[in-house]
């Protein structure tokens, strides 16, 4: 069986970060739960997106350019050591935020979509809200995205309202998770696929 685990975007990633980016591109595929990855490295370095994302940590900051604080990780797949995956948790988020967007943005590559990787992303994303002391996070996606759905219902989702996102004009559901419940709840299905070593935390 596959294990995963989260990981702090770092220098050392560089070239399979760009790799990465390059895959959304040639599969003309969004990039989700990046916190700004998609713009290398054409508007900014690698490098300066991990300042820029360090930065982005402190509310203060955060607020000041528009944004709401939160932290950013790949999902890496242990027995290749390949990124698949990337999610972005926020907190501190501003009254527009609790109504789209969100705690939670995620992402698959395109090559390694349909597996149930997101699931898992999300999984070891709520263990690290539970860290960061979020008792409830809400999630939003298109009503046409059917894999996100599935994700979030998958995971304990309770849908609260489909409502027109402005940001895109696009109809959006919007979900709720109690974030201990879900945990406990579906442990058994998805702590097999958590890298081992991060089990003690």
């Amino acid at each position: 069986m596959e294990s995963f685990y989260l990981e702090s975007p770092s220098l050392s990633r560089k070239e399979e970060a760009l790799e990465y980016i390059k895959e959304h591109r040639t599969y003309q595929s969004d990039m989700n739960g990046d916190s700004g990855l998609d713009h290398c490295p054409d508007d900014y370095s690698y490098e300066e997106w991990l300042v820029e994302i360090e930065k982005k940590k402190k509310k203060e900051y955060a607020y000041s350019i528009g944004r709401v604080p939160g932290e950013v990780y790949f999902l890496v797949r242990v027995s290749d050591n390949r990124i698949v995956g990337m999610i972005n948790i926020r907190y501190d988020l501003t009254p527009e935020m609790m109504e789209f967007g969100g705690h939670i943005g995620y992402g698959i590559r395109p090559t390694e979509r349909r597996k149930g990787y997101n699931k898992i992303n999300l999984y070891l994303g709520l263990l690290r809200a539970k860290e960061l002391g979020l008792e409830h996070v809400m999630l939003d996606c298109t009503v046409d995205n059917i894999g996100s759905n599935a994700t979030i219902k998958a995971l304990g989702g309770v849908l609260k309202r489909t409502a027109v996102d402005p940001w895109d004009n696009e109809l959006t559901n919007v979900y709720w998770i109690d974030v201990v419940k879900s945990l406990e709840e579906y442990k058994e299905e998805f702590e097999s696929y958590r890298k081992q070593e991060n089990k003690q935390k």
